[in-house]
């Protein structure tokens, strides 16, 4: 049985992808030509602009997303792993809160994007790429949650889900 969030279609099954999405659903890249194969809009018949022209004529813009990023990995000093926070807080001012203890950690921040997947990657790059640069651990990521605004505000509402960031900054489990 294939699972798949309600409304996807179908990948695989060697039909070309231009073919299952419906009209509107162009995806408009930045590093690859968009179009049709003569560098065409599908819409008009006319060349397409810079991505940013497609952007906005197909009226994409940057959503917020609530992120939940769990590491763990072996045993560190608690003192250096909440340094380590500390400086990545301090590195980048988005991060709501973390909670730390000495083989795991988890970081709560917002981050603005096109749509989940780019949030995603974002937040899966977050904890390598400021290692070095934090002295972070060198522990793995072992969880990853992406909810939108709509979403996290929901679950609050309800009293499921995480709750408000508060209080703010970096904090022992």
């Amino acid at each position: 049985m294939r699972r798949a969030r309600p409304g996807a279609l179908p990948r695989g099954g060697g039909t070309p992808a231009h073919a299952r999405r419906a009209v509107g659903e162009e995806r408009t890249l930045t590093s690859v030509g968009a179009g049709l194969d003569r560098g065409e809009s599908a819409e008009s018949g006319e060349p397409e602009g810079t991505a940013a022209t497609a952007v906005e004529a197909h009226g994409e813009v940057s959503r917020l997303w609530h992120i939940t990023l769990s590491v763990s990995g072996a045993e560190a000093p608690l003192a250096e792993v909440r340094r380590g926070l500390e400086q990545l807080a301090n590195d980048h001012p988005f991060l709501l809160t973390s909670r730390y203890a000495d083989d795991h950690a988890e970081i709560r921040y917002w981050e603005e994007a096109r749509d989940l997947h780019d949030a995603a990657a974002v937040a899966l790059r977050l904890w390598g790429e400021h290692r070095s640069t934090a002295r972070l651990p060198p522990w793995e990521i072992v969880g990853l949650e992406v909810i939108d605004r709509e979403t996290y505000h929901q679950r609050v509402a309800e009293g499921y889900g995480p709750l408000p960031a508060t209080p703010v900054g970096v904090h022992p489990f």
